[in-house]
């Protein structure tokens, strides 16, 4: 079974999360995405892409971790390898991409959100939050930098000093989603931002984003292994397995 449904609206290719109504991240799931990212990455069909979820209770609550704790840290270094690589070409994807958030954004599920161009929310009591720090292990280098272009520079520490659960009308006013709509409304104006978009001289617009991600992306990638290793490092501490093991509690 698959937990990527496909579809594609007017060049609009369609990815909605369908793994449970928490829709966690595990090396299926980053491994599927890539593959789909690829594949509307290189169709002459596609002139955008929606990122969202099958339910409307979470959008992605984050990592695995009931699956992921107990793997052996080689097999979670690839795992956080290849989640790392998805967001970095989500993040430098040259075509137009919309998160459309029709639940909560949560730790690694909020990290992918970023990633994209635009965020459009829910309306209601929805959240996102970068809890890493309530978990013992520290934000990826790509979501750090990531973020900080986003919010700038205060906002982005406050969300991850505090690991606090964000209300999308704060999250909107930080400047960490772009639009807030009611729940019926959302999926279509999703697809209205990526038809406008996508309707956009191509190579112009691909141009355009490489100046924006361009040298982020070099950062991230000279990086990436330090930080990988760094991550693990946490991960397996004392502090973090216990706070891990709590946190499990909740899946």
């Amino acid at each position: 079974m698959g937990w990527i449904e496909a579809s594609t609206e007017e060049q609009v290719r369609i990815l909605k999360l369908n793994r449970g109504i928490p829709n966690p991240i595990n090396r299926e799931l980053v491994k599927e995405l890539a593959l789909h990212l690829k594949e509307a990455q290189d169709s002459q069909g596609v002139h955008s892409l929606v990122l969202t979820s099958a339910n409307d209770k979470f959008f992605s609550m984050g990592f695995d971790l009931p699956e992921l704790y107990s793997k052996d840290p080689q097999v979670f270094k690839e795992f956080f390898t290849a989640y790392n690589l998805l967001c970095l070409n989500l993040y430098i994807f040259p075509k137009p991409t919309i998160a459309s958030l029709n639940g909560h954004a949560i730790a690694g599920g909020f990290i992918l959100a970023s990633c994209c161009d635009y965020r459009f929310m829910s309306q209601g009591k929805k959240f996102c939050a970068l809890n890493e720090i309530n978990l013992g292990v520290p934000l990826p280098y790509l979501s750090d930098c990531i973020l900080r272009q986003l919010a700038g520079d205060r906002k982005a520490t406050e969300m991850m000093y505090t690991g606090k659960m964000i209300p999308a009308e704060e999250a909107l006013s930080m400047g960490i989603i772009d639009g807030l709509f009611p729940s019926e409304n959302l999926f279509q104006e999703s697809l209205t931002k990526a038809r406008l978009l996508g309707g956009l001289p191509a190579e112009a617009f691909g141009a355009i984003k490489k100046n924006r991600t361009g040298s982020v992306a070099e950062d991230i990638r000279r990086r990436l292994e330090d930080d990988v290793d760094l991550f693990l490092k946490f991960w397996y501490a004392e502090e973090a397995r216990e706070r891990l093991k709590e946190a499990m509690k909740k899946f």
